[in-house]
């Protein structure tokens, strides 16, 4: 038996006498030092482009951070326990109430609402909370206003949206929670809000329409596998909220005669997934906001990392996908993606205005069908409706950074409308893979306006001139001397 004796790598290191033995030991000794100041390095990249709060492109980039599941309640109540009934006649409010207490007393608990008419006054959750609605589970909203309660404004809108002064509650309201979940074997909540339709479009509200379900100022909140139907206002408005988590949701509303029936509004929101839903309502099916003029300016609560996904969207009236026009506290970090959106007035759009203030920032839009639309894309300045008359005229929004990639679609009118300004110029916009079938021959259908940005390869319609033009790798072909050139057409 032979006795290997190794020699200590130190030891090796040192025989300078021996050329052999000394430049494999300084390679193998540099090559060890500079993989280790190369794992260094990328440890402390991958750490900055989590935690950095910089406006630059990331190698890293975080749309939201990692969520837990909601653990199963360790209580379980029935809404009949506490003298629900489910005619469609009997009001439940004090039933819906009482359970609520309960599971608060247990420090959390799930409430399950069986087959059945549910009618109901507005009535709060509770933090650690599911509200389940059984397949045939129709929780209806009383129709009178005088069983909903006023609340103060938005702090970030200084009064309450359609009316000054206060606002109505929403059906299903939140604030201050943590850990709450609303779901079911699509069961539905519906609001019935053509009463309230007639009551606005005739004028005869005092204070704004409240919400359908609303959650304030509250953290880790899933909202899935329900119907939320016929909404007075707004669907679903997440407000000043983080983590939230909106899916497989049916969201639906007249497309005419259901005035501002929004389907999803997060608003002043952070952290928010939305994907799987089917949106068909009476104005914008996604609307991402962040409070409105001087009053979002002063609250100061930005929207950001946004994920939405693998939605079907039908707004008649308004847009698929809007950001604003309330974008007062800043919206960043969204990315819009795989979405068809189907026999609607505009598919993709973000409105501002002077007396905004906040920005509109690193947007992305990618996979996106457009089919029988007016206007494609849009991008608007000049969405003149504001809180007061003490906005300040001379806070302007910033717009920059926003990509449009892999966009297709057919029996569209107006592709692309960019409607720039001198005071609000549209900065750094990306064009690349688009192709859209035309409903219109007129001229100008990609139209700009004080606008800057490129075209990275083919692309139809062909673009505006205010443009640069970019080959598939990346070459520029031609410099736009033109992005403050205009062809918009007002008559669209």
């Amino acid at each position: 038996m032979v006795e290997t004796v190794t020699t200590p790598f130190w030891w090796r290191c040192t025989q300078f006498h021996h050329p052999r033995r000394w430049l494999p030991a300084v390679f193998i000794t540099h090559k060890a030092i500079i993989t280790a100041l190369w794992i260094a390095f990328l440890i402390t990249l991958f750490w900055w482009q989590m935690d950095s709060t910089t406006t630059g492109i990331l190698i890293f980039r975080r749309v939201f951070p990692s969520r837990q599941l909601p653990k199963l309640r360790h209580v379980a109540f029935n809404l009949t326990d506490f003298g629900g009934v489910g005619d469609g006649v009997t009001v439940n409010t004090a039933a819906f109430e009482k359970a609520v207490l309960a599971i608060s007393r247990k420090g959390g608990g799930q409430l399950n609402v069986p087959p059945g008419y549910w009618l109901t006054a507005p009535f709060n959750l509770t933090s650690h909370m599911t509200l389940f609605l059984a397949e045939g589970a129709v929780i209806l909203g009383v129709d009178d206003e005088k069983y909903w309660p006023l609340m103060p404004p938005l702090p970030s809108y200084g009064y309450g949206r359609e009316h000054r002064g206060p606002r109505y509650g929403s059906l299903i309201h939140g604030q201050n929670l943590k850990d709450v979940v609303i779901t079911g074997h699509n069961g539905t909540i519906n609001g019935q809000g053509q009463a309230w339709w007639k009551k606005f479009r005739q004028k005869l509200l005092n204070h704004t329409r409240g919400p359908l379900v609303q959650i304030m100022w509250s953290t880790d909140i899933l909202i899935s596998n329900i119907t939320l139907q016929n909404s007075p206002f707004w669907t679903l408005h997440p407000y000043d909220c983080k983590n939230v988590t909106i899916r497989n949701v049916t969201i639906l509303a007249p497309i005419a005669g259901a005035p501002n029936t929004d389907g999803i509004d997060p608003d002043s929101c952070e952290d928010v997934l939305i994907e799987n839903c089917y949106i068909s309502v009476g104005d914008d099916g996604i609307a991402i906001k962040s409070g409105w003029d001087q009053y979002g300016i002063a609250y100061g609560r930005p929207s950001k990392n946004i994920l939405i996904r693998n939605l079907v969207i039908r707004s008649n009236v308004s847009a698929g996908v809007s950001i604003g026009s309330e974008m007062s506290g800043g919206v960043s970090n969204v990315t819009v993606e795989n979405v068809l959106i189907w026999n609607s007035r505009r598919a993709v759009r973000i409105k501002t205005a002077p007396g905004r203030g906040g920005y509109v920032r690193d947007i992305t839009y990618r996979n996106l069908t457009f089919e029988n639309v007016r206007v494609g894309i849009v991008i608007k300045t000049d969405y003149n409706e504001h809180a007061d008359e003490r906005f300040d005229p001379k806070a302007v929004p910033v717009l920059k950074d926003i990509s449009y990639t892999s966009i297709h679609g057919e029996g569209v009118r107006v592709p692309v409308q960019i409607h720039g300004s001198k005071e609000i110029p549209v900065k750094n916009v990306t064009f690349r893979d688009m192709s859209v079938g035309l409903s219109y021959k007129k001229k100008h259908i990609f139209q700009c306006a004080f606008v800057q940005g490129r075209v990275i390869g083919t692309i139809f319609p062909a673009p505006c001139e205010n443009l640069d033009l970019y080959d598939e790798q990346g070459h520029l072909i031609r410099r736009s001397d033109s992005q403050n050139a205009t062809d918009i057409d007002y008559d669209i």
